[in-house]
């Protein structure tokens, strides 16, 4: 029951492992986004990985420096340890 997970701190979802990346247009330079920890340009979409627990906050900031949301999509595993690790397509090639 909900009231259970609640109390009791456990959830049935992996919230806390999940992540989600946002394609957004049309942001603009301006002082609240020249400290973000990721680059973007303005000509073309941008992709930034929002942990769970952060998307409510993320999609605000987002709004308040111009962008749109046009997409919304869970990052699957393979990507994370792609990014994560070295790129292997030339030491195997047969």
């Amino acid at each position: 029951m909900l009231g259970k997970s609640l109390m009791s701190g456990r959830s049935s979802s992996s919230s806390k492992n999940r992540t989600f990346v946002y394609e957004v247009t049309g942001l603009r330079q301006n002082g609240e986004n020249d400290n973000n920890d990721y680059p973007f340009r303005t000509s073309s979409s941008v992709f930034i990985q929002v942990p769970y627990d952060r998307m409510n906050d993320e999609m605000l900031k987002i709004g308040r420096m111009g962008g749109t949301i046009v997409n919304i999509r869970p990052l699957e595993i393979s990507e994370k340890v792609s990014e994560s690790e070295p790129s292997s397509e030339s030491e195997t090639s047969e």
